[in-house]
């Protein structure tokens, strides 16, 4: 793998990025490979593209200043692997190092390990060159726009703060990985790593010195005797005189220590005899410092990671309610009493079809539903529990308790209709997906709900029988005109709720047994007050009681009297004439659901 270093004229103006398979950018504005520290490199300066074994470089066109190659001006070259070019005061060079554990390392003359405790107590003997570099800090926080950013700036921080150093790595060693020296594959992983300047040579980090530190979980260092092992069949870097590994292993960086070796340790030098031993130890507590510090800002950077990953399930309202929280504690599955909606486009698969030459407006118009069903769940303070390509659902109940069951039901009954309302406007506006309609269930019951996964891919849902009822009833809604269907344990815990001053529509369309169900419950169908037709309500329901009594030749003459533009009136008639509109033998009054 080909990686680009640039320099500038200071440490902390530099960076060691991997080039991909793929055309890149260099400017003071471009993103991953910008270098803002060079007034005299433009917005976008250079293109670099693979070609062989290096790339190819081109001017852009739009670039002020030139590009120096070989000491000539060139607007277009070939760059291979230790070959570099220059614009401004920065130098781009171009390397084929490679970064790789070894297990092919002599044992040290001498080791030490360091406690947090023994470091806190000794004072740095050079102190105003550590804390000038430490100030630093907050700017390279600051800066960095990506934690690939924040790793190379920290490690050029830790290379101008130790001055001995020639390389520094952050490595990590997996949890509970067995040593490979037993024959396993190679566990420690080089995250990032750089060198002092432009010097070359692969990195090989000993395997033995990190696996001692982490496991320890103490800074760990080695010296090791050059002039006896430097003739010697060893794989390792055997120009540095010593190492050590500050272990940072945390949530957010599980397993990770940073690695630093370095070289011209006096002659002689021994942990031993305390020669050099006192400004290893000031790099090592500079080390620790700065390592704590990267330690933390990983660790906040996932929690915001995870708030804003939970931020498209909860709502802000929820968010606050469960900040400062531990989320393991609060999205832990549990037992609550949950109000249940499902929502599902009609005509999606019909309609795709249909504009087979017009996907993307199709899609588009798709997901500008999908987005009217997620932002009104969150809007009245629900779960985002699923969603699929055509369909979003939704929770009330859990991970903050309610006030009541009623609080629930209500804010499940109050988004559906929102719902229903907004996206038969945004079709109603667009003629071209007129055909859509949406069907709306919503019950209520007990249910378990909670996390699954990981939170960086955290999916949170509800499990259990009153789930499934209300997608069943989502799925009963295309029979009575894709409308809005609820439970009686939904319906029940709604008589204060008022919408724009008025109750919403509660109409009893009968007893049912939905498809895949085997207890009958009442459904009722909710609709905005404005709809009401009370006239038609009325005679629905001397209809439907003389249904389910088994009078069918009264219902009859009822629903032949009301509009047949009314679904659940076409309905009841269609289910009867299935039968010769006469009730079959133990009929008792329960409609039983089936696909056609």
């Amino acid at each position: 793998m080909l990686e680009l270093i640039a320099q500038g004229s200071s440490h902390d103006c530099r960076w060691r990025r991997q080039l991909p398979d793929q055309v890149i950018e260099i400017g003071r504005f471009t993103d991953s490979y910008r270098v803002p520290w060079d007034s005299q490199i433009s917005r976008r300066h250079v293109a670099l593209s693979p070609e062989g074994d290096g790339v190819r470089v081109n001017k852009i066109s739009a670039a002020a200043n030139p590009v120096f190659f070989n000491g000539d001006e060139s607007d277009s070259f070939w760059l291979k692997p230790g070959q570099h070019f220059v614009i401004g005061k920065t130098t781009f060079s171009l390397t084929a190092d490679r970064a790789f554990v070894s297990l092919n390392v002599p044992n040290p003359i001498s080791q030490r390990t360091f406690t947090h405790e023994f470091l806190q107590q000794i004072p740095y003997r050079d102190a105003d060159r550590r804390i000038e570099v430490l100030n630093r800090i907050p700017e390279v926080i600051s800066s960095a726009s990506d934690i690939d950013e924040l790793l190379i700036q920290m490690v050029n921080t830790l290379i101008a703060g130790i001055a001995a150093s020639t390389t520094i790595g952050i490595v990590e060693l997996p949890p509970n990985v067995p040593d490979r020296s037993r024959g396993q594959t190679d566990p420690v992983r080089v995250i990032h790593w750089d060198r002092r300047g432009l010097e070359g040579g692969d990195f090989q980090p000993s395997e033995k010195l990190i696996r001692q530190a982490v496991e320890l979980d103490e800074t760990t260092l080695h010296i090791w005797n050059q002039r006896q092992w430097a003739e010697a069949d060893y794989t390792f870097d055997y120009e540095n005189d010593w190492a050590f590994v500050c272990p940072i292993d945390g949530e957010a960086t599980p397993g990770w220590g940073i690695y630093v070796t370095g070289s011209n340790l006096p002659s002689g030098s021994s942990l031993d005899t305390g020669s050099g031993e006192g400004e290893l130890q000031d790099d090592v507590k500079f080390c620790e410092l700065v390592g704590s510090t990267l330690k933390n800002l990983l660790l906040v950077k996932q929690l915001e990671r995870q708030r804003s990953s939970l931020g498209a399930f909860f709502s802000p309202i929820v968010m606050e309610a469960i900040s400062g929280r531990d989320p393991d504690e609060v999205l832990a599955p549990r037992r609550c009493d949950v109000s249940v909606l499902f929502c599902d486009l009609r005509g999606f698969t019909r309609k795709s079809e249909e504009m087979a030459d017009n996907l993307l407006a199709l899609l588009a118009r798709v997901s500008d539903s999908l987005g009217i069903m997620t932002h009104r769940i969150l809007e009245h303070g629900g779960v985002i529990g699923d969603f699929h390509g055509d369909s979003a659902m939704g929770f009330w109940g859990w991970p903050i308790d309610p006030a009541s069951r009623s609080e629930n039901a209500s804010a499940a009954i109050s988004a559906g209709l929102e719902i229903q309302r907004a996206v038969a406007e945004q079709f109603k506006a667009n003629p071209s997906v007129e055909n859509f309609q949406i069907g709306l269930g919503v019950a209520s019951g007990e249910a378990v709900a909670g996390k699954i996964g990981t939170l960086d891919q955290v999916k949170v849902t509800a499990f259990g029988p009153v789930v499934n009822l209300a997608s069943r009833l989502e799925g009963m809604s295309k029979w009575f005109g894709s409308c809005f269907l609820a439970d009686r344990e939904t319906v029940d815990e709604i008589d204060d709720l008022l919408i724009n001053g008025a109750r919403p529509l509660q109409r009893r369309l009968g007893r049912f047994i939905p498809l895949g169900l085997e207890n009958t419950l009442d459904v009722f169908q909710i609709a905005n007050a404005h709809s009401v037709d009370e006239q038609l309500l009325a005679g629905y329901a001397q209809a439907l009681g003389a249904f389910e009594s088994g009078d069918w030749s009264e219902a009859l003459t009822v629903l032949d009297g009301l509009s047949a533009k009314d679904a659940a009136v076409r309905f009841l008639l269609a289910y009867m004439a299935r039968f010769d509109n006469a009730a079959p033998a133990g009929f008792d009054g329960a409609i039983r659901m089936r696909t056609k």
